[in-house]
């Protein structure tokens, strides 16, 4: 919703937005994520990663939704339910592709298949340490600008420069939450780049993100977009706290929840801010 509320600002900005087409555009978008997700729980619940998670690594934002582990839905109720969403997510692609705007075909069939392959085979995207670029371009330029690209019928670059910084942070968002799974994941064989680098270096990676994200965001002005983008730094502050906790908690779950927390508000908050920034 993020990725899509600043993809309709900038939409707005550039002409009329037609409410209907952003209904469409939610259910769809919606609609593979739900699937994603219930895709993804079967996924990780067999090769064993949310099984091995201890009491002391749970947290709020990670650890898979937990509904096979906790008994909440069999298997095959869980299969349903990403069976229904991919379908759900499909029918709104294609009735936008023949009733809309045809070239936003690719950019969907990329996204659903980032969704789907992230985590199952043969790609795997999660366990190969091409997760967390997957996750920056599918909530960043694919949904932002797919979005703005059903609404104007083209795609321009100052559009992909301005969903990069928030690409940026909800990968950062994903990075922090392979904190509290490093344990697990690396036992199941799930080699994303926190297991890769280890916590203590991916700490200082994800600092790293999260200045290329602001970075990038000050010089998209440079690219014709409005000075008013900027508010979207004040995501800064809680950035600057997630940042400030993992560099010196990067292996104590309960340490690190807060960043967590403080990780989803930057991402949301620069949303915010770069959207009402283009507006005005």
């Amino acid at each position: 919703m993020a990725s899509i509320f600043l993809g309709v600002c900038a939409a707005w900005r550039d002409g009329p937005v037609s409410l209907l087409w952003v209904s469409v555009t939610v259910l769809g978008i919606f609609a593979i994520e739900v699937a994603k997700n219930a895709s993804g729980e079967v996924f990780d619940f067999e090769s064993g990663a949310d099984l091995g998670i201890e009491e002391a690594d749970r947290s709020p934002f990670s650890g898979g939704k937990r509904v096979l582990v906790d008994g909440l839905l069999t298997k095959p109720q869980t299969w349903g339910v990403a069976l229904t969403g991919y379908a759900v997510g499909l029918g709104a692609g294609i009735v936008i592709v023949l009733l809309r705007e045809p070239s936003v075909l690719w950019l969907g069939m990329a996204g659903v298949a980032v969704a789907f392959f992230y985590h199952a085979p043969p790609l795997k995207l999660s366990y190969r340490g091409l997760g967390e670029i997957g996750v920056g371009l599918a909530y960043g330029p694919f949904i932002c600008g797919g979005t703005y690209l059903v609404q104007r019928g083209s795609l321009p670059l100052e559009i992909v420069l301005l969903s990069i910084p928030l690409g940026l942070l909800i990968s950062a968002f994903l990075w922090i939450n392979e904190f509290p799974d490093c344990t697990a994941d690396q036992a199941a064989g799930k080699r994303n780049l926190v297991v890769r680098l280890g916590r203590r270096r991916a700490s200082r990676w994800f600092a790293g993100i999260l200045i290329a994200a602001f970075g990038l965001l000050a010089a998209a002005v440079a690219f014709g977009l409005p000075p008013w983008v900027l508010l979207g730094g004040m995501a800064l502050v809680p950035a600057i706290q997630a940042a400030w906790i993992v560099l010196r908690h990067p292996e104590t779950t309960s340490a690190i929840i807060p960043a967590q927390a403080a990780t989803l508000l930057a991402f949301l908050l620069m949303a915010f801010g770069s959207g009402v920034g283009v507006l005005l």
